[in-house]
């Protein structure tokens, strides 16, 4: 008889994403018509920038015609988008090689994947509040999880902590859900450790582009010895608005080499052997977002979202709330009032002022006490709902 995999009995249900569902879905229901005010979901509102959207149409028209159809893709990406990206590292000052780069179909599913490079017997640590992917992902590879908690005490940026061992380190930066974001001198700690100890770094630079503070590293390549002990990876998601598109990319330096084996040519092998690639439309459609307009319209749209988070935090600093996060990051981390769980201020923010945001449990045990507040939404819904917040707490 065949054995499925048991790890997966092992998951936690959905607690977090049902419960919201089920409480919204109640509410309309007893107040049918009412409008709710949505920070909650980690989704963009704003459609794809027209530069992209005159690539993939040329894409397609492309498709049309023999002499410029393409069939499969280089299954590592197009060499055009690879040196494209390298491209636009170096800019920055990183150098990479387009054989680097990964053309990915987005980060979330990277950031599972990339787990067939280590072996079951490596444990990953999680720095918490987190992002459930890593702790799900790693429970069904049936991988022990080690959890390194973080608080307001170090600003969610903890450091690391020699007593616990692990292989796998993720590093989410800026940070989902916490928008906290290391500098080089604190990543220069997690580079350090992990070379000491030959551990691997994930880094997960998914929100690099809501950095407004250019001393802060937008890659952990920026920081000497990364190429080392590092992989990167990125989305376009929140960058470019390709959520419903989906596209990525992964960087994994020729140096990274454990046990007499390169990662590079590991994942190589790896996505020669489990892909056909991401379709040529969606790698034009991608490589216009790195063009000089392209960078022009996705910064205007960013610039949107960033407008957003400074409603929520011009409203947070009139009352004095704690928060990190919304300068560099498109989420806000709030302390809960008067020593409310996040579920009780859930449901308060539901019943009394129609906002739905992100109870801090749904990310672990730090996130007890705390919410999560996204800026993706429209900028009149946001500013809206700050206003609302604000009247709420006042009265509290």
């Amino acid at each position: 008889m065949l054995k499925p995999n048991m790890h997966y009995a092992e998951l936690k249900d959905s607690y977090l994403f049902y419960n919201i569902s089920q409480k919204t879905k109640a509410y309309l229901e007893k107040h049918p018509g009412a409008k709710l005010y949505r920070l909650g979901i980690g989704d963009v509102s704003l459609p794809l920038c027209g530069a992209v959207i005159q690539a993939l149409h040329e894409a397609v028209d492309d498709q049309s015609k023999k002499e410029t159809f393409h069939g499969y893709m280089p299954e590592c990406g197009a060499p055009f988008l690879r040196e494209t990206i390298a491209d636009y590292y170096r800019a920055r000052g990183v150098k990479l090689l387009p054989d680097e780069v990964f053309v990915s179909s987005g980060a979330s599913d990277e950031l599972g994947d990339i787990l067939d490079l280590f072996d079951k017997s490596n444990a990953a640590m999680v720095i918490e509040p987190a992002y459930p992917a890593y702790v799900d992902a790693n429970i069904m590879a049936g991988r022990n999880i080690v959890h390194l908690a973080s608080g307001r005490e170090n600003g969610f940026l903890p450091e690391p902590d020699e007593s616990l061992q692990a292989e796998i380190l993720y590093i989410c930066s800026p940070n989902n859900p916490t928008g906290a974001v290391f500098d080089k001198e604190k990543l220069k700690k997690w580079v350090d450790f992990a070379n000491k100890t030959g551990a691997v770094i994930i880094f997960d630079a998914a929100y690099e582009a809501y950095i407004e503070d250019e001393t802060l590293p937008h890659s952990i390549f920026e920081i000497e010895g990364a190429r080392t002990c590092a992989i990167e990876i990125c989305s376009l998601s929140k960058t470019a608005g390709f959520t419903g598109t989906r596209l990525g990319y992964t960087v994994i330096p020729l140096e990274l080499e454990r046990c007499g084996m390169h990662l590079n040519a590991m994942w190589v092998r790896n996505r020669t052997t489990k892909t056909n690639g991401v379709s040529y439309i969606l790698q034009k459609g991608g490589s216009a977002v790195f063009t000089p307009e392209g960078q022009r319209q996705i910064k205007e749209n960013i610039a949107v979202y960033k407008q957003n988070a400074r409603f929520l935090m011009e409203t947070l600093d009139s009352l004095g709330v704690w928060y990190c996060g919304g300068k560099n990051a498109p989420y806000i981390w709030m302390k809960c009032p008067n020593d409310m769980s996040g579920w009780e201020f859930f449901d308060l923010l539901l019943s009394e002022i129609q906002v739905v945001g992100t109870p801090g449990e749904g990310f672990g045990d730090c996130g007890k006490g705390y919410f999560r507040f996204s800026t993706f939404g429209s900028p009149e819904d946001t500013k809206e709902a700050a206003a609302r917040l604000a009247q709420l707490l006042r009265g509290l």
